[in-house]
């Protein structure tokens, strides 16, 4: 795989890690603490702070501000315009940097559009978030969630298709698309290993 590429208009300050393949486009700023992985996509006017992990193929797109104290995990997706914050409680006359509040964003999930990311939560891997929707409380792996404050409204698959599956309870279904197994039980959804048994896998599954 090919080093960095960096748009001339961008600024990646002095000791900021960025993996192979990664591309940083237009009106970037990266900051020097920064770690990136590799294959990763920088879209224009995106800002990444000091305090920020990122992993492996992550797309952050347009106008997005990665603050300190977030991580992404591999394979996540930041939509346009979406928003992150790490102070809870912020005042301009208070200093609050010693109270940041940590986000994790798990791996394979994907952040919509213009939604916005409370500081504090962990979103679940390949968790789907909406469009518009605001996330002030922990994320389920798989889980959908759209609204203000977000709910969950269903569960996605890998691939990121809706899967016919309650929201609780104990019940089975298949990727529309890929026809991977899915199993929910006890309210928690997981990709089943085998169809048919009681072998399950979490949402890192290869």
């Amino acid at each position: 795989m090919s080093e960095a590429t960096i748009h001339p208009t961008a600024i990646v300050d002095a000791g900021a890690q960025l993996g192979a393949g990664t591309r940083v486009w237009h009106w970037v700023h990266v900051s020097a603490g920064a770690r990136i992985g590799q294959g990763c996509s920088l879209g224009q006017g995106v800002f990444v702070g000091n305090d920020v992990v990122i992993g492996n193929n992550v797309k952050v797109q347009n106008h997005v501000s990665v603050y300190d104290a977030v991580t992404l995990e591999d394979d996540v997706f930041c939509g346009p315009s979406m928003v992150f914050t790490n102070v809870y409680n912020p005042r301009s006359a208070v200093v609050r940097k010693a109270e940041y509040r940590r986000t994790l964003v798990q791996r394979g999930a994907t952040l919509g559009a213009n939604c916005t990311v409370v500081c504090g939560v962990t979103v679940g891997a390949y968790a789907f978030v909406a469009a518009g929707a605001v996330v002030n409380r922990d994320v389920p792996s798989f889980a959908l969630m759209a609204g203000v404050p977000a709910r969950q409204i269903g569960w996605m698959s890998r691939h990121g298709e809706r899967l016919n599956l309650p929201l609780s309870g104990d019940a089975s279904a298949v990727c529309p698309h890929t026809a991977e197994p899915y199993v929910l039980e006890a309210g928690v959804c997981k990709l089943a290993t085998t169809i048919g048994t009681s072998k399950t896998a979490t949402g890192d599954a290869a």
